[in-house]
């Protein structure tokens, strides 16, 4: 493994473990592929807790934007922009999903509210949806397209799940990704939501959001039992997600994170990367 490849894969095993697990099972002319994609997103996911002031932020997605734009020696230097490039060119990966994930992205700088679930599905498109298809074009360029619409389900329910797990977070910054139709059908309001302990609305609408996820979720499950092996790998990450939503049925959001055990954790993963949806 290249200096490069190594910086790029330990920045996704920091920053986004869950990921960097499901990479490991994918075949070893892949990995490197896959985590230039995972760091990127974790780059971009986490430009707000590095860089406080949205405007400095947007500077930074826009220089991701840039870097792709001009691919080849653009970004030179910076190991995961390297990566990215290299894994553009190599398989042919179209640059307007990039565009349109970082443009997704400018939203997480601001604490605008999310007036729909219509615009939240909108977003998990861009983003979760968006990588989990890139990585199929990456395992299996010829089946990928045929699973566009499985991979939407499939970025729906983890993103969901995801702003879930990092509620207390967003809570405590004063930011809501809980749309404020959903918020209002639980009596409450983005103002309510993220102020003092949520108000007597917050738990209506994280059951709602955890139904949402749990929506996409079994629809994912329902056509994944289709999905060729050589595509597995780009849908791991869901492997997880009916466990840590279980887990916050249980143990509220509202309250801390939840979390699983790393022995729970591999052994998701084992289970789906050996057998996949088949034996769900």
């Amino acid at each position: 493994m290249s200096q490069n490849a190594q910086i790029v894969m330990d920045a996704v095993r920091a920053a986004d473990h869950d990921r960097y697990l499901t990479a490991l099972y994918a075949p070893a002319g892949r990995r490197d592929a896959l985590f230039s994609l995972y760091a990127f997103n974790a780059e971009i996911a986490g430009i707000r807790d590095r860089i406080h002031e949205p405007l400095p932020g947007e500077v930074r997605l826009q220089w991701w934007r840039d870097v792709i734009a001009a691919g080849g020696e653009a970004g030179a230097g910076h190991p995961v922009a390297d990566s990215l490039n290299a894994t553009i060119a190599a398989f042919k990966l179209p640059k307007p999903a990039f565009d349109n994930m970082l443009e997704a992205r400018i939203f997480d700088l601001y604490d605008d509210p999310i007036p729909s679930r219509t615009d939240l599905e909108g977003y998990c498109g861009e983003t979760a949806a968006a990588l989990i298809q890139l990585a199929a074009m990456v395992l299996d360029p010829v089946e990928a397209p045929r699973f566009a619409e499985l991979a939407g389900r499939a970025g729906c329910a983890q993103a969901i799940t995801g702003l879930l797990l990092l509620l207390p977070l967003h809570r405590k910054r004063g930011q809501c990704f809980v749309p404020v139709d959903i918020l209002a059908a639980a009596g409450s309001s983005p103002e309510e939501f993220v102020a003092g302990d949520g108000g007597p609305g917050a738990k209506r609408a994280v059951a709602a959001m955890i139904a949402l996820a749990r929506d996409h979720l079994s629809a994912f499950e329902q056509g994944a039992s289709a999905l060729p092996a050589s595509l597995r790998q780009a849908f791991l990450p869901l492997a997880l997600s009916r466990a840590y939503l279980t887990k916050m049925e249980s143990s509220s959001p509202l309250d801390g994170m939840a979390r699983l055990s790393a022995l729970r954790r591999h052994w998701l993963l084992l289970r789906r990367a050996s057998k996949g949806w088949s034996a769900l």
